[in-house]
């Protein structure tokens, strides 16, 4: 699954809870105003006073952790509220006018260990789920896209990537880690993969050619030296990847192409000119491929910028890659 560390919460709290330290989770519920992180973020918070992850970019952690380990020694779940109308809140600043409501669950006691273990399994699996917990009596589960008591809200949440409320049910959203397929290990790639990890991609470059896709010019990075459709293959393509090529190369580029245009992958840009693309258009019409799924590709890829360098057109890249993403 390639999760980094710092999304990794849920599955931190479940291995402290199974260490016998003890664990909670803490969830931002919902915000108002400029509450400096989304709904759905997490920490996690250990018996010993370990933490990972954030619930407020450093402004109420403190708070939280108090009730915590509070909620770890009576197992009760409890609902936090921050503002600047609350003292408290305002003197570990709280940015201005910002609110945000924190669910706070003791891991065996109230959220039960064998279904956080189920979301972390469903995790590992990249297959998308939501934790369902019921604010109004504290049932807990959880769902997938098809829940027939969710209906249609369950799928837009998941499309959208938003976490809230349903009623007196709070919907968390888990989506599968969004990762970049890299066809080409050319210069661009090289602060593509930088800022797509920063961005939150597991990046993964694919480049059958040795000289290219050596390790000394992209140090630690995953690199597939397989021929591209099979590298991909390999790699996987679902509607939380994002696919570029770079090459130049038909050979190596158009497999690539035809992969992810058979796949969901949410988004497919090629690099190349007005021209270069026009050729590329024919050939892949030629194969039978339709207008229709051929308009799915980006190219020129990347946004309209003016950019020059090969780092400027990886931010090109990479914005018009998040504008897809959450814009559609």
């Amino acid at each position: 699954m390639q999760i980094g560390d710092h999304d990794a919460i849920v599955e931190t709290a479940l291995d402290w809870h199974r260490q016998g330290t003890g664990a909670v989770l803490a969830t931002v519920v919902e915000t108002w105003g400029s509450a400096p992180r989304p709904v759905g973020s997490q920490l996690a918070i250990s018996g010993e006073g370990g933490m990972a992850g954030s619930v407020s970019g450093g402004c109420v952690e403190g708070a939280v952790i108090a009730e915590a380990l509070d909620a770890l020694a009576d197992g009760r779940p409890r609902m936090l509220e921050f503002g600047v109308s609350d003292e408290d809140a305002f003197a570990v600043g709280l940015a201005c006018g910002g609110r945000i409501r924190v669910l706070v669950e003791p891991v065996g006691a109230a959220l039960p260990a064998p279904l956080l273990a189920d979301l972390v399994a469903a995790r590992a699996a990249r297959r998308a789920v939501a934790y369902v917990v019921d604010t109004a009596i504290w049932d807990r589960r959880l769902a997938g896209p098809g829940d027939a008591a969710l209906g249609a809200a369950i799928g837009e949440r998941m499309r959208a990537d938003r976490s809230g409320f349903e009623g007196a049910a709070f919907i968390g959203i888990h989506n599968p880690p969004l990762r970049l397929a890299i066809v080409g290990a050319v210069h661009i790639a090289q602060p593509l993969v930088q800022m797509a990890r920063l961005a939150g991609f597991a990046p993964t470059l694919i480049d059958p050619r040795p000289a290219f896709g050596a390790l000394e010019r992209f140090p630690g990075e995953v690199i597939l030296d397989d021929w591209p459709d099979a590298a991909l293959a390999h790699h996987g393509l679902d509607a939380r990847t994002a696919v570029v090529t770079l090459t130049h190369d038909p050979k190596l580029d158009d497999p690539a192409i035809l992969a992810a245009l058979n796949s969901d992958a949410f988004y497919l840009g090629c690099l190349g000119s007005t021209r270069t693309h026009a050729k590329r258009v024919e050939r892949l019409a030629a194969q039978g491929v339709t207008a229709e799924r051929i308009s799915r590709i980006h190219a020129p890829v990347g946004l309209d910028i003016g950019a020059k360098s090969p780092a400027e057109i990886a931010v090109s890249i990479l914005a018009q890659i998040v504008e897809t993403l959450r814009k559609g």
